[in-house]
């Protein structure tokens, strides 16, 4: 069995979430045999894909083709190609809008079904069953594959992040592209700014209304630099234009899935909740003990966050001396 994964790069340095998939694709290859190859689109550096190897790929194809890049009609079309030649019967990708829009463009030219939301290695006991999860995270489905080419989306820490492989061999492959593959132009981008993008966070700390104004948001942001995390907010705090609305966590804001979700002053609404319990541990400081959001942590501290804050943030600085 030839697994495929599809890579995300930004700014030249491959997505943690991507190499996830890998790593994902690596135990799949594990249980069910094959080897695993990644396919990397646009301009990337070729030291930096022989170091996807590390999380479990043997091989990373690269079609450096700057046109590529962000262009989801003409990218589906070049990693089908590459899973035409290598023979695959298994597409991974990493959860996100752009993986979504490539891996359903790619369903319809390879006739694979295509399962989103996966959150554990495939059972390979009796056909081929995934599980996912679905609802916003609220239950788990087991989804049947019968097709003979898969696609699965893979949400983030559905596994460990392998880092035990060896240097993966790069290949070079050129793809003839038509114009009508580029169709579509990309007329300019807007990127969010920011030292730790939400989406990509391995830690994220989220400020509520118990943070009573904006101009007590620096302690969360000392708490966010001392960890390395990324900043949220709650709906309500976007609403009130305290913070930018790109930093909205939750079901109509921004899903996320970090190893660590630090919730300050956010009471725990359903609609937040629905947005942060892909989170591995989820830490709540709240000074109201009623709050619904302690019922979905895994610790939790009963305090007024601007006592809180400066004593946590200073453990952490002390910890990394």
């Amino acid at each position: 069995m030839s697994i495929l994964v599809y890579l995300e790069q930004s700014d030249g340095s491959i997505k943690s979430s991507s190499l996830e998939a890998v790593s994902y694709a690596k135990a799949l290859a594990e249980i069910g045999g094959g080897t695993v190859t990644a396919v990397a689109l646009g301009t990337m550096d070729t030291a930096v894909l022989a170091h996807v190897g590390s999380a479990g790929a043997e091989k990373v194809i690269h079609i450096a083709d700057e046109k590529l890049t962000g262009n989801i009609q003409a990218q589906a079309r070049a990693v089908a190609a590459v899973y035409d030649k290598i023979g695959a019967k298994t597409l991974i990708f990493s959860k996100s809008s752009l993986g979504d829009a490539v891996a359903a463009r790619l369903a319809i030219v390879l006739h694979a079904a295509l399962v989103s939301n996966v959150v554990d290695v495939p059972d390979l006991s009796s056909g081929f069953k995934v599980k996912r999860s679905i609802y916003t995270g609220k239950a788990f489905a087991e989804t049947a594959l019968l097709t003979d080419n898969k696609i699965l989306s893979v949400k983030k820490n559905a596994v460990d992040l392998r880092r035990d492989g060896g240097e993966a061999s790069v290949e070079s492959f050129e793809v003839a592209l038509s114009e009508e593959d580029f169709n579509v132009k990309i007329a300019a981008t807007d990127k969010v700014e920011g030292d730790v993008l939400l989406p990509e966070a391995d830690i994220v700390v989220s400020g509520g209304r118990g943070m009573k104004g904006p101009e007590h948001w620096p302690l969360l942001e000392d708490l966010a630099q001392s960890l390395g995390a990324a900043l949220g907010c709650s709906k309500p705090v976007s609403d009130l234009g305290w913070r930018p609305h790109h930093e909205h966590v939750g079901q109509t804001g921004i899903k996320v899935s970090p190893s660590l979700y630090i919730a300050v002053g956010i009471s725990g609404a359903i609609q937040h909740l629905a947005g942060v319990n892909g989170s591995r541990v989820i830490v709540v400081i709240n000074k109201d003990p009623e709050a619904p959001f302690f019922k979905a942590a895994d610790y939790g501290i009963v305090g007024d966050a601007f006592d809180v804050l400066p004593k946590l943030t200073e453990a952490v600085r002390a910890l990394k001396k």
